[in-house]
């Protein structure tokens, strides 16, 4: 089954006098919504009790819910202790993933830094490679890790460096950002071609059971030469993608992802825009 839901809370949940995590299960639902992304951007900073509730709270709505890894982290630091530091990030994501009931942890794999590309990608590579032997040793083997699609041009996650890294061991299932895309690569996404084109490569390269329940970020996204600029909402009409055309090339290719909205403060609005767009497609 094909999933919609937001990342976070959109500006109207609050606007409705709306405070806690817990109550986006029912907001969700509600819209007509069956997934949702918590989001640990600045850090995994949550109790065990509090992951408890937020879980069964989504349980009892029947809404499936991911989580976003500390958005610093960096697999290819030329400093060990510093990478050191994005094992535990992605860990503790998982750990509270997992008392959330949750099945899927997002994260970004590297930024470029000094190195050369290849130098960056082979040390992220090799630290996943690491990063895969900690989730066996954690026993959190039953998630899903999800590198994500990146849309500046500095960091590391095209969509072939995340093909490459989904190669390393099952549990690696790429996150596929493709505002990110659209932004890395100056506006490519405009057909129905130029996503299946995309989408079959990734079935060819790694099956089509782990691409059938892929994970998906959308959202139109502003750029500049150097890729991702901002995160926009359905309303703007310059910088895309659309989603329509993805609707179709998802649907000819028989896949069911798990698609996250992640508009400026609309996210939920534009979740539900997209289910509509897709069960009329």
């Amino acid at each position: 089954m094909i999933k919609f839901g937001p990342s976070g809370n959109c500006e109207s949940f609050y606007a409705a006098g709306n405070t806690k995590t817990e109550q986006a299960a029912e907001f969700v639902k509600n819209h007509g919504l069956d997934c949702f992304e918590y989001s640990f951007g600045k850090g995994v900073r949550m109790s065990e009790d509090k992951a408890i509730s937020i879980g069964e709270a989504f349980a009892a709505s029947g809404v499936e819910i991911s989580v976003h890894a500390p958005y610093f982290i960096n697999f290819a630091n030329p400093d060990d202790e510093m990478a050191a530091k994005s094992y535990g990030y992605v860990l503790d994501s998982g750990k509270m993933a997992k008392l959330m009931g949750g099945k899927r942890v997002v994260f970004h794999p590297a930024a470029q830094g000094k190195a050369t590309r290849e130098e960056a990608v082979e040390k992220t590579e090799e630290r996943l490679k690491i990063l895969r032997d900690y989730i066996y040793l954690n026993d959190l083997q039953d998630l899903l890790f999800c590198p994500e699609t990146m849309g500046k041009i500095a960091q590391i996650g095209t969509l072939e460096e995340i093909v490459r890294f989904c190669k390393i061991d099952p549990l690696f299932v790429p996150c596929i950002d493709f505002g990110h895309i659209n932004a890395r690569e100056q506006g490519s996404l405009k057909t129905k071609e130029d996503y299946k084109s995309r989408l079959a490569y990734m079935i060819d390269e790694l099956g089509y059971e782990k691409m059938k329940h892929f994970h998906m970020h959308f959202s139109k996204i502003m750029y500049s030469a150097r890729g991702e600029i901002k995160h926009l909402t359905f309303e703007d009409d310059v910088y895309g993608p659309e989603f329509a055309p993805l609707a179709v090339a998802l649907k000819e290719l028989d896949l069911y992802p798990y698609i996250v909205s992640e508009s400026a403060g609309t996210q939920t609005e534009d979740a539900v825009e997209m289910k509509k767009i897709y069960s009329e497609s």
